[in-house]
């Protein structure tokens, strides 16, 4: 397995660093979860608008390793929940999101006032990226 290298990067920001439909795995008492989420890449990570209780957050906050799969590309990766969107904390990337989702972040599905809606950061550890009949496998930098 190689680190993510300028080519294996650059997919991924065509692929996946603008509005993207992804399918996040999380487990449950051994049990595997799947649904598809909106997400943006940047820098080895996903991000998502979603609400902090919702059941993929609760499985997160009690077992953080996660599975994503997308256009020809899967890989594994730790959930974290940056907490509410609106907290300056968050302000940089919470800015990159609404520019990436303003097809329909305002479509009245987030409640921006409601301290729960929070951002889901997926920082990926491993994955495999197929490009052009060629199957590369890519050493995010972290640790499961």
């Amino acid at each position: 397995m190689k680190k993510l290298d300028e080519q294996a990067e650059q997919i991924m920001n065509e692929r996946f660093g603008k509005d993207s439909v992804i399918a996040l795995a999380t487990t449950e008492n051994g049990v595997p979860y799947v649904r598809n989420v909106n997400a943006y890449y940047e820098n080895g990570a996903f991000y998502v608008i979603t609400h902090g209780l919702s059941t993929k957050m609760k499985q997160i906050e009690k077992n953080p390793v996660v599975a994503v799969a997308g256009e020809w590309f899967t890989a594994h990766g730790t959930g974290e929940n940056l907490g509410y969107f609106g907290r300056p904390e968050n302000s940089e990337i919470a800015g990159k999101l609404k520019k990436v989702f303003a097809e329909w972040i305002d479509n009245g599905h987030n409640d921006f006032d409601d301290v729960n809606t929070c951002i889901l950061r997926i920082e990926l550890t491993d994955g495999v990226l197929l490009f052009h009949g060629t199957r590369i496998e890519v050493d995010f930098g972290g640790i499961i």
